[in-house]
């Protein structure tokens, strides 16, 4: 700081130091009240050239782990959408089991085995249908090569890489002993054809053989809807995971951020406080420097 030579007065240098001091309280009083003003301890980029860096960073992997987060929760409402067309297919041929048991016995007559036959053949129909209503988007779920869709794999977003690249999971029926790859549940398509093998010949009861050839029929269709369900539930506990860690990395992304980002409210508060005193006895005190030289007029009377 100039030393104050206050013989001299054509320079003034005791006002310039308190001039240049309320300058710069000035300044910092202006920075602190932005701050309270926007919540923001970064409000350009100046203020913090490698800190908006990272916490450009930081924001993108939020949005991203957003994005992310949102995608999972659609994807869980889709296997649910299928898992609930597989349910209720369940529980159409658990009653198609017991029917075909029911006609395995020699108290059933050949009349009642008709009408079972008849039923059999309604209740698979119902399956057909359902399988075709089991849609999400105009997309078919559970549909397969025989149907007039495809339960090809299915890919969902499930987390951001980085700000160009996304990570992704797919869902497809797995290959196994009783449901393959593209498999469909429509009832009335052969099992090797991706459906469930309930054509009219199989479900045709006219005595205790052909009764007990349909309860087999039924059993193995059973069980490829059971696995399928079985499916479709480990892959949404594996949503269900991913949600939850995402959940965690986003809290930690935000805090990240929050911290370079935004203000500490408190802190803000005092230092405006404290430069606004300031800002108080500096125009004070320029006034007084201003004044001060006058005292060598008294060397003039």
């Amino acid at each position: 700081m100039p030393t104050v030579d206050v013989t001299r007065i054509a320079g003034n240098i005791g006002a310039l130091n308190a001039l240049n001091s309320l300058n710069y309280i000035n300044n910092q009083l202006a920075v602190h009240q932005t701050r309270l003003a926007t919540g923001k301890r970064i409000n350009e980029s100046a203020d913090d050239p490698s800190g908006m860096s990272l916490a450009t960073t930081f924001d993108v992997r939020r949005q991203g782990l957003q994005t992310a987060t949102n995608a999972i929760g659609d994807a869980k409402n889709l296997m649910s959408t299928m898992e609930g067309g597989l349910k209720k297919i369940q529980d159409i041929l658990v009653k198609m089991v017991n029917k075909a048991n029911e006609a395995k016995g020699d108290t059933i007559g050949t009349n009642e085995r008709s009408a079972i036959s008849s039923q059999l053949k309604a209740f698979r129909d119902e399956i057909d249908d359902i399988v075709k209503q089991t849609q999400w988007n105009g997309t078919n779920l559970i549909s397969g090569s025989g149907g007039t869709g495809s339960t090809s794999a299915k890919t969902f977003l499930t987390g951001p890489d980085s700000a160009s690249n996304t990570s992704t999971s797919a869902f497809s029926f797995a290959s196994g002993a009783s449901i393959g790859t593209n498999q469909g549940f429509q009832a009335n398509v052969a099992a090797g054809a991706g459906g469930l093998g309930l054509q009219d010949t199989a479900l045709t009861i006219t005595d205790t053989s052909t009764a007990g050839t349909a309860a087999t029929t039924l059993d193995s269709a059973l069980k490829i809807v059971k696995e399928g369900i079985s499916q479709v539930g480990s892959f949404t506990a594996r949503l269900t995971f991913k949600e939850e860690a995402l959940t965690v990395q986003y809290s930690n992304t935000e805090s990240a951020y929050n911290r370079i980002m935004n203000a500490n409210m408190a802190e803000e508060q005092v230092e405006a406080v404290k430069y606004n005193i300031l800002q108080q006895t500096a125009t004070a005190m320029l006034s007084q420097a201003n004044v001060a030289p006058q005292f060598l007029l008294s060397l003039f009377r």
